[in-house]
């Protein structure tokens, strides 16, 4: 039975109906009358610790639900999932960085959307191999112990490319996202070729960690197809889909912190337990990835990591809440408890329990634009509170923080709750600047020690006052110990800077907590050593609270000194290196090479394609008297397209008008027998909303030059005939309108009407390691000139930065030039090319590195393409870098000053292998 997102259905709705009922998640598996018992006991599953990190450990898994949250193995799971799109990120070795950094912030699970257009060039043909191994990300995934949750369409939206539908299927003829069997038998196909990979990484089987499958399919016997389909294809774990009663949680992105804050803790009051970050990695739309309503290669600015695989300031909070739902196990199974007001109303409050445990959350939220200070009613308290300016906060009482003790309330948000060996650490977070007050309610009196002297304390009746001022990125460490037990709480409060340097991870021989470096990526016990992997950006000292026994850490592979502190903690004597100084070299030794080939009379297109037809699948109709000349009908779905037209009888003509159909960001160029006609963009107004949000339909009409009109009025018979060239770009498709026209729509002329036979010409074969969206049909791409080892050596010397007045022309300048750097083997390096741009030059660059296109820039403001790790050549090998101009000719031809820059860098990182960039082919 799926699971999946109702029709706005309200939580107590839900609870009504849903009872104490589990659902079989097996697909075809049956409804059970009580929830699956914990342990072998009748009765519901009870609050207990969750189930262990993920893997690939070869034992089946059971996997159900009740109205709480899943259940594994008998365990109650939150799911806190980040979304990553791996072909966002052409570099397979980076994954794994990114995958560990998810896991390290807190993240349980990855979800991760396949974009079908990444993966098949044409009908019947699949690429999983290189940048697209599906089967490899699974597997670092199941290294990484994250769960995967995997929606590989055929639809994915996400602002791709026709949302991710393949372009060939534009001019198929079939209806997507229908019951239409010819899109059906494509659609099975696809998912086919997935699910046999996806079906060796299912957790149920003990394979992988792939845990739940996503689909988008609203219409129920679309879900009886897919099910029918998933069944056939061996996969078991659950279904996804948007109509039954768990809900996927994937709220709107959000612009910083304050306002992710706002947003989780929201989905967190209304009881929600599966949670989706979109996205917890943004990455590149590189290529002709893009729809046009993210035309950016920069892909969500606004993730918590950033492009260059670097934190960002809205990290913090989903860090403390992804580890808050993973170490405190009481948020499985929480309900709406009785209404809590705050004194001052502009703190709306969500009061959650648990009915097991006895603990209660209370979610503050203030939408005002001033802080709020009010008082809260919490655990028998009357308790000043204070909301920041449109933020939100997560407060709770009734933890058990070990034994014999017991949070009363508190004025800043629980982390993590977890014990190391003998000792009992909880973690609280709060902002800086704010006065952490902490009441425990303790049966003796309590011995407090003070291991930081920010920290206060007062014992008065059976509970312990602590008070502590958060500092800019401080941790505060104090010691509680009382007669009752032998057992020692440590509690730790820290701003949100220093949350960002708690790292809790899970051993087979049992949990541990790091506190210093930017990173822990991995922990491993052996004997009496503890061995830590990660990163460090500035001077870091490690400190590290491990089972008994543990005497000795390493740290990236090198033992470092330590001894046993005060908080019964392994301290380093000397902190941890931080990363050295990279100086990365200038960008010089540019060559330059104009091309438009295409726009001269004399040009052979022999071989181009004869564009004749008729009749068109697109939803554009083909304009009377007029060819189909929609690009899609012609097999060429990314990039720039070019038509040559020759005419017959066109004497008498005074002028052309080219309706087209683009993007925002597309424009024409025509050329009548070599002779500049002029560029045309597209203009807000032209928008055209039947197409779909994206879609321009623009008309450039042209006066022909009085030399082109003489020219054809003196033309006789066995003259050649005159040949219009045209240039379109750029040519992506909307996510909902996939079958609109792209490229030249028709040709009209004034003073004559001339006949016209058209050939059109775009991009060559697809590149077989790149992929189908790696190349447009410029005639530099056709010949090779964007990839490394392509003989360059007639050209000119010139710069993008250089081009003067002078060099002014209509149409397409090529620059090329080499780099090369040297990065430490231990240092990750995140380096950036930088378009510094300028108002005037308003052009169109494709930036290819080692012949891989790593996106598009539409001139004026500056730009920085990341270059990620793999394709980019670190370790003292040479590296191609490639620029292809189009400038209208009222511009120069160059889009300024392009540097390197260092986006960011760590001692640390992963391995990275280089990603295949093969050169121009010879002969």
């Amino acid at each position: 039975m799926e699971l999946s997102r109702p029709s706005r259905l309200g939580r107590r709705a839900f609870t009504a109906l849903a009872g104490t009922t589990v659902l079989g998640l097996a697909l075809g598996g049956s409804v059970s009358s009580a929830a699956l018992p914990f342990s072998g006991a009748p009765g519901p599953v009870p609050t207990g610790p969750p189930p262990g990190p993920p893997g690939a450990d070869g034992r089946r898994h059971r996997v159900a639900l009740d109205r709480y949250s899943l259940l594994v193995d008998g365990r109650r799971l939150t799911l806190w999932s980040g979304e990553l799109h791996p072909f966002r990120l052409p570099s397979p070795s980076l994954w794994r960085d990114v995958l560990q950094k998810m896991r390290a912030y807190g993240h349980n699970a990855v979800s991760v959307r396949l974009a079908w257009n990444q993966h098949s060039a044409a009908p019947g043909a699949y690429d999983f191999t290189g940048v697209r191994d599906l089967d490899l990300f699974l597997r670092t995934a199941a290294e990484c112990a994250l769960y995967v949750v995997l929606h590989p369409g055929p639809y994915i939206g996400a602002d791709v490319d026709a949302g991710g539908l393949p372009g060939w299927l534009t001019a198929a003829g079939v209806r997507a996202g229908t019951a239409d069997p010819a899109y059906l038998r494509h659609a099975d196909e696809w998912l086919s070729r997935v699910n046999a990979v996806a079906a060796r990484h299912q957790f149920t089987r003990g394979a992988g960690t792939v845990l739940l499958y996503r689909t988008d399919t609203p219409e129920r016997a679309g879900l009886d197809h897919l099910r029918a389909r998933l069944r056939a294809d061996g996969i078991e774990v659950p279904l996804l889909h948007a109509g039954s009663p768990l809900v996927w949680e994937e709220p709107e992105r959000t612009r910083d912190a304050a306002e992710a804050r706002r947003l989780h803790l929201d989905r967190l009051a209304q009881g929600s337990t599966l949670h989706n970050v979109r996205t917890a990695f943004g990455g590149t739309s590189w290529g002709w990835l893009s729809a046009p309503s993210a035309p950016s290669p920069t892909y969500d600015p606004t993730a918590a990591i950033d492009e260059a695989r670097r934190p960002t300031d809205k990290l913090a909070p989903l860090h403390q809440l992804g580890h808050l739902l993973r170490h405190v196990p009481d948020f499985t199974r929480m309900t709406q408890a009785p209404a809590v007001r705050a004194a001052d109303d502009r703190i709306r409050v969500r009061h959650l329990a648990n009915p097991d445990t006895g603990a209660h959350a209370y979610v503050l939220r203030n939408d005002s634009a001033t802080e709020v200070t009010s008082t809260l009613p919490m655990g028998g308290s009357d308790v000043e509170v204070t909301v920041p300016a449109r933020d939100a906060k997560l407060l709770a009482t009734g933890l058990h923080l070990g034994a014999g003790r017991r949070l009363a309330h508190a004025t800043v948000q629980p982390m993590l709750s977890l014990s190391v060996g003998r000792l009992d650490i909880a973690a609280f977070v709060g902002r800086t600047g704010e006065m952490a007050h902490l009441v425990l309610d303790c049966p003796s009196e309590a011995w407090p020690t003070r291991l930081d002297e920010e920290a206060a304390w007062a014992f008065d009746r059976g509970q312990l006052h602590i008070t502590v001022p958060l500092a800019q990125d401080r941790l505060t460490r104090v010691r509680v110990r009382s007669g009752e037990s032998d057992r020692t709480l440590l509690l730790l409060l820290a701003d949100d800077a220093a949350s960002l340097r708690l790292w809790p991870f899970e051993t087979p021989s049992g949990r541990i907590l790091v506190r210093g470096p930017e990173l822990l990526r991995d922990a491993a016990l052996d004997g009496s050593v503890i061995r830590l992997t990660g990163d460090t950006v500035g001077e870091r000292e490690l400190e590290v609270w491990a089972p008994p026994g543990i005497t000795d850490v390493t740290w990236n592979g090198a033992r470092v000194q330590s001894g046993l502190g005060r908080a019964q903690s392994l301290m380093t004597v000397w902190p941890l290196p931080g990363v050295p100084e990279l100086v990365l070299p200038a960008l010089d030794g540019w060559r330059r090479r104009p091309e438009n080939f295409e726009s001269e009379p004399g040009y052979g297109d022999e071989g181009w394609t004869v564009a004749g037809r008729r009749t068109s699948h697109s939803t554009t109709p083909v304009p009377d008297g007029q060819p189909v000349l929609f690009a899609d009908d012609y097999g060429f779905h990314y990039g720039d397209v070019w038509y040559r037209g020759r005419l017959t009888d066109a004497s008498g003509a005074e002028s052309v008008s080219l309706s087209y159909r683009t993007d925002a960001h597309g424009l024409l160029m025509a050329w009548l027998d070599g002779e500049p006609l002029g560029t045309h963009r597209p203009r807000p107004a032209h928008e055209d909303g039947e197409d779909g949000p994206g879609t321009w339909t623009a008309t450039a009409e042209f006066r022909l030059p009085g030399t082109a009109r003489e020219a054809l009025r003196e033309r006789t018979g066995t003259d050649p005939a005159p040949v219009l060239a045209v240039l379109v770009r750029s040519t992506p498709h909307g996510q909902d309108a996939y079958r609109t026209a792209r490229g030249l729509v028709s040709a009209r002329f004034e003073g004559a009407s001339p006949g016209v036979r058209w050939r059109i010409m775009g991009a060559a074969a697809p590149d077989p390691v790149r992929g189908p969206l790696n190349n447009g049909g410029l005639y530099g791409e056709r010949h090779g000139w964007h990839l490394p080892g392509y003989d360059d050596g007639a050209w000119e010397a010139g710069s993008p930065a250089d081009a003067s007045d002078e060099d002014r022309r209509q149409g397409v300048t090529w620059y090329r030039t080499t780099f090369r750097l040297d990065v430490p083997p231990e240092t990750d390096a995140s380096v950036g090319l930088v378009l510094d741009g300028a108002p005037e030059r308003d052009v169109r660059v494709q930036v290819f590195l080692n012949g891989w296109n790593m996106g598009g820039y539409a001139g004026g403001a500056p730009h920085t393409f990341v270059l990620p790790n793999g394709i980019l050549r670190t370790r003292a090998a040479a590296n191609t870098l490639a620029l292809a101009v189009l400038s209208d000719g009222g511009t120069v031809p160059g889009p300024g000053p392009v540097r390197l820059e260092l986006l960011g860098s760590a001692a640390g990182g992963v391995p990275v292998k280089p990603v295949p960039s093969p050169g121009r082919r010879r002969g």
